[in-house]
C-alpha cells in the first residue's frame, strides 16, 4: 500500500475535491450521515480533524472505536443538537430511502444538524445519463440495469429540494454514469 493509499483510504475522489478546495478544513466539525465503516473518515481521522457519525450496521460503527463519536442510529432521527456539524457528508446513503417521505425525512434531518453557512455533499444514485435503461418500480424507486433497487433522484427533484431548504449551491450537478449500469450524482449545497 502507497503512503498516500494509507493517508486517503478509500475516499470518495468527489468528497476529496471538497477537501482540495479548502470547503472541509481542520477545525470544522465533520458528521458522517450513514458513515458505515468509515471508508470516507480515513483522512479526516488521520488528520484530526473532529469526526463524527452514525449508520443502522451495528458492526460497522464498532470498527470505528469510538463509541461517543460513531453511534447506531438512522439518519432520520440523528441524535445531535441543531446546527451540530460544520460539514454533513451523505455518500451512497440517501438512494436507500424507502419512499419520498423517508428521502425528505432524512434530508431534513442532515439539514437540521448542519450550522448555517456549513455545507452539505451527498453522492447518490439518480436517473440521470440512465433514463432509457430503468424500470419504475413504485414512486421514485427504480430496478437498475445492475441488478439493484433504488431511490432515484433527478436534476429537477435536487434543484427543488436546494430551493425549499433555503440552500446554495456550491458546485454544478456533477453526475457518472458507471458503465450503463447505474448513475452517482454529486449534490453539494450551502446552508444558508
Amino acid at each position: 500500500m502507497t503512503d498516500l493509499a494509507r493517508l486517503l483510504g478509500p475516499i470518495d475522489i468527489y468528497l476529496l475535491d471538497q477537501i482540495l478546495k479548502g470547503r472541509i478544513a481542520p477545525g470544522m466539525r465533520v458528521l458522517d450521515a450513514g458513515c458505515g465503516y468509515g471508508r470516507n473518515l480515513v483522512y479526516l481521522l488521520n488528520e484530526g480533524y473532529d469526526v463524527w457519525g452514525v449508520d443502522l450496521n451495528p458492526e460497522a460503527v464498532a470498527t470505528l472505536g469510538d463509541p461517543g463519536r460513531f453511534l447506531v442510529a438512522p439518519v432520520d432521527r440523528m441524535p445531535f443538537p441543531d446546527a451540530f456539524a460544520d460539514v454533513v457528508i451523505s455518500s451512497a446513503v440517501l438512494h436507500f430511502a424507502e419512499d419520498e417521505a423517508h428521502f425528505a425525512a432524512m434530508v431534513r434531518e442532515m439539514w437540521r444538524v448542519l450550522r448555517p453557512g456549513g455545507m452539505l455533499f451527498a453522492r447518490l444514485a439518480s436517473t440521470i445519463g440512465l433514463e432509457d435503461e430503468l424500470v419504475s418500480l413504485e414512486g421514485r424507486r427504480f430496478a437498475l440495469p445492475d441488478g439493484s433497487d433504488r431511490f432515484l433522484v433527478d436534476a429537477a427533484m435536487l434543484e427543488r429540494c436546494t430551493e425549499e431548504l433555503g440552500g446554495e449551491w456550491l458546485e454544478p450537478l456533477k453526475t457518472t454514469v458507471v458503465q450503463g449500469l447505474r448513475s452517482m450524482s454529486t449534490w453539494v449545497v450551502k446552508k444558508a
